[in-house]
């Protein structure tokens, strides 16, 4: 059987239905020695792309839609600039062991008798650039880059305030703030926490005056704040109450939209009331909240790594309801394991050895459980932690999901991770081995500097890892045993330091310190852990990834190591 040796765009041509539009000649050679033509458009390398989920780069959508001049469309320079992008893309396929013999490859590359343009509808960014106006190549221009980066949010928690005061945040690192919280109350109002309405009127008004396009979006529940909802959206008239105050805030603060922290809908969460009719009612709220602000507001919800619960008390098979009325669903992928005699990771990528206790409790299910229900991964936001849990044990192992099966392959969990073959993960993992203490006894003190400035190159941070530089449990950390713990507490109570007794847990992406001695472990995400979840989050196409809090980083830390890993 004819095997395919190479894959080349030669040229191209334009059609004209159902508007001039660009075709790329790809040549296609087989080891039986034939050569074909196949013709394909840009969108078609694009569901390639997305069908394969491979680690190749397309040309940028919007190489064609940025470079726009009102009266000199430079179509030659653009369109020979995406030839041989293309080009390397497909050679990079073939060169793959895995993709080269891949279904969807091969059918791409064989010639098909129907038409090009009927197979899929027009998509603007296949048209010629001089066959759009100025006004629509703007409006691509637009929306391309609206897509081209995924969002990185981050909760604001109003008691933050005279740690870190609303004007003196960095807009520019965040997309979104997220103010928590206002509360849900008795009479389907909102409720304020004494003098957090200041800190958020401070806070809309240095966000929107940065000139970073910062938008603050008011959240309202949270774990402790949900009592009154089940009541709220029970009833037509207590959900058009509570609709009038979302929309009341929305316009006496000048928010930019409305997130729903409710734990949980058809749960008690913690001892709240709750009832079989919870999720269909918060669909009915939101239905009426997004025709009440309008298509431009963000309406978002806090969620966990399963959907809703219906009146069956099983997880919602089909979401997609909830989805067109939502900009965005926030996954609270953490607090997975807590403190305990035996913890486990505080926020798994991924069951990537298969045995975990929760396997439906990670980032890696959450997108396969939301995306299966029909939530779109665009509209995902996976949420990070920045701190960890102390535990009061003498465990050097994540109990739960740690401890992988003889035999077990990095290469293979790389790919796990990421979904992405022959791709590393966006740090090197730590490779840790037991250290002895040094010869008078104590153990080394000097912070450790990778985890604290949050450098990000490779191979700065390969050196230091052969070196010997890792974490280690050093800090008197008992006055936090069964809590969580701050990373800028971490850091600062000097649990972070050379010559560790420190662990990298495969099996869930996440780092972990113990000391035996105080009897102390702590799981918790680092430079390392985070970065991985957001290039996961990046890779498999999400909208982006949002924090819980702010306030708890080592100033910007781990702040700018999402962000790199997101692209931007």
């Amino acid at each position: 059987m004819a095997v395919i040796s190479a894959a080349s765009v030669v040229g191209h041509t334009t059609a004209s239905a159902p508007r001039p539009h660009i075709l790329y000649n790809i040549e296609v050679n087989t080891t039986d020695g034939k050569t074909t033509i196949v013709s394909k458009r840009y969108s078609d390398f694009v569901a390639l792309h997305d069908t394969l989920n491979d680690p190749g780069s397309l040309p940028p959508k919007r190489i064609l839609a940025t470079t726009f001049v009102p009266s000199a469309w430079l179509d030659d320079t653009l369109i020979t600039e995406r030839k041989a992008g293309l080009s390397a893309y497909l050679a990079g396929l073939l060169q793959s062991p895995q993709f080269r013999v891949h279904k969807s490859l091969i059918e791409f590359l064989t010639p098909s008798d129907a038409p090009v343009a009927s197979r899929r509808g027009f998509n603007p960014e296949d048209a010629l650039p001089s066959t759009l106006s100025r006004k629509a190549a703007l409006e691509v221009q637009s929306k391309l880059s609206a897509e081209a980066t995924p969002i990185y949010a981050a909760y604001y928690p109003d008691w933050s305030s005279d740690q870190i005061p609303p004007n003196s945040l960095d807009f520019s690192k965040f997309d979104i703030l997220l103010f928590a919280f206002a509360t849900p109350n008795s009479s389907s109002s909102i409720s304020f926490d004494s003098g957090s309405t200041s800190t958020l009127k401070t806070l809309v008004t240095s966000a929107h005056n940065s000139g970073h396009g910062t938008k603050v979006v008011l959240s309202i529940g949270g774990w402790g704040g949900s009592y009154w909802f089940s009541q709220t959206m029970s009833s037509a008239a207590n959900r058009s109450t509570f609709v009038n105050a979302c929309v009341s805030a929305v316009n006496t603060y000048n928010l930019d939209g409305i997130d729903i922290d409710w734990e949980y809908p058809g749960e008690s969460g913690a001892g709240n009331p709750h009832s079989t009719s919870d999720s269909a009612n918060l669909l009915s709220f939101f239905k009426s909240l997004r025709s009440a602000l309008g298509s431009s507001k963000i309406i978002s919800a806090a969620v966990t790594q399963l959907p809703w619960v219906g009146s069956n008390g099983q997880p919602l098979s089909n979401v997609s309801a909830y989805a067109a009325q939502m900009t965005y669903a926030n996954i609270m992928n953490y607090d997975v394991f807590g403190a305990s005699s035996s913890p486990g990771p505080n926020a798994p990528l991924g069951n990537l050895c298969g045995n975990s206790v929760l396997p439906q409790y990670s980032a890696q299910a959450a997108l396969a459980q939301w995306t299966a229900a029909g939530f779109p991964a665009s509209k995902l936001v996976l949420g990070l932690p920045l701190y960890g849990y102390v535990s009061q044990s003498t465990k050097t192992t994540l109990q739960h999901i740690a401890r992988p099966p003889p035999g077990f392959k990095l290469e293979e969990y790389k790919e796990k991770v990421l979904g992405l073959p022959e791709r590393g993960l966006a740090c090197p993992l730590p490779q840790v081995r037991e250290v002895e203490e040094d010869a008078d006894g104590t153990e080394g003190a000097e912070p450790n500097m990778l985890a604290r400035t949050g450098n990000h190159d490779r191979s700065k941070a390969q050196e230091q890892q052969k070196e010997g530089l890792r974490a280690e449990a050093a800090g008197d950390l008992s006055s936090y045993f069964g809590q969580q713990i701050p990373f800028s507490q971490i850091v600062a109570l000097g649990a972070l330091k050379r010559r560790p007794r420190a662990r990298w847990d495969d099996c869930s992406d996440t780092p972990y310190l113990f000391n035996t001695s105080r009897k102390t472990v702590v799981t918790y995400d680092d430079t390392y852990s985070l970065g991985d979840k957001a290039t996961f989050a990046k890779q498999n196409g999400f909208a982006g990834c949002f924090t819980w809090s702010l306030d708890q980083d080592d100033g910007y830390t781990l702040t700018n190591v999402i962000r790199s890993s997101l692209g931007k």
